[in-house]
């Protein structure tokens, strides 16, 4: 089964599922632009790491009220005093979180010519293991010959720093290419938009090569069995969608069954 948002599906951005999300696509994209990228260069997985948080659950943490105690422990617990059932709360939980990019490279020398990043949370957390991790990484590329193509499929976090206000839209990609800067490209995707196809700069004189997003995505949730995992009957992941993407949103699962 394929998503039923024309674009990118927001209950893709769970945290339960996002990682396997990222990855697949990841591997999408890759397999999308290896055979047009060859034989002059080639798309690498590079992978990294991230601390994300996570939601725990706390039913397994749980005191229960009432204990069951054999009869020659009782007397012991009689001279101890009760406390009243503690408040449970939880900690925000970070875990080591696996991710990659892609990069483009020459072939023999293995130059990097373009990094391809599509953003987890970890880069739009603020924290200095966060996003301004991701902040130093980005602007190393910037600095250098190296084309930056960024894609955002998350509503929630903080985008990277931008000289120019980013568009007001849930999901957005940019592209900085080397010879350009600091203008920049972007486009800007609305929930009821498919997701775009982009250009891959290379190396001049050789022409971009296109990667286009909705193909990568529904590969991704076909091979990923999304439609298996998500229970389109609850909310979408937060942030809450604006009015406007909460009604079309409702009219949408309703029209193809799902509500």
């Amino acid at each position: 089964m394929q998503s039923p948002f024309p674009g990118m599906d927001p209950y893709l951005e769970a945290t339960t599922i996002w990682p396997d999300v990222h990855a697949g696509l990841i591997a999408a994209m890759r397999r999308q632009l290896q055979p047009r990228l060859s034989p002059r260069y080639v798309a690498v997985i590079v992978p990294y790491t991230a601390f994300e948080t996570i939601d725990v659950n706390l039913s397994r943490f749980l005191v229960p009220d009432i204990a069951i105690v054999e009869r020659d422990q009782q007397s012991s617990l009689a001279a101890t005093t009760v406390a009243p059932a503690p408040v449970v709360g939880a900690l925000e939980v970070e875990i080591e979180t696996r991710y990659s990019r892609l990069e483009v490279r020459t072939v023999g020398d293995e130059t990097v010519v373009t990094v391809i990043a599509l953003l987890s949370p970890a880069n739009k957390r603020p924290g200095a293991d966060a996003a301004d991790a991701y902040e130093c990484k980005r602007r190393e590329i910037i600095r250098s010959p190296i084309h930056l193509l960024e894609i955002d499929l998350l509503r929630g976090g903080r985008r990277p720093s931008l000289a120019t206000p980013w568009p007001p839209t849930p999901y957005v990609v940019m592209l900085s290419r080397a010879d350009q800067r600091p203008r920049v490209e972007i486009w800007p995707i609305h929930l009821q938009d498919p997701l775009p196809i982009v250009p891959v700069p290379l190396r001049a004189p050789d022409p971009d090569v296109p990667l286009d997003l909705n193909a990568a995505l529904s590969d991704a949730y076909a091979e990923g069995r999304y439609d298996l995992r998500i229970d389109y009957r609850n909310s979408p992941p937060p942030p809450p969608l604006t009015p406007a993407d909460e009604a079309w949103l409702t009219e949408r699962l309703a029209a193809v069954g799902l509500r």
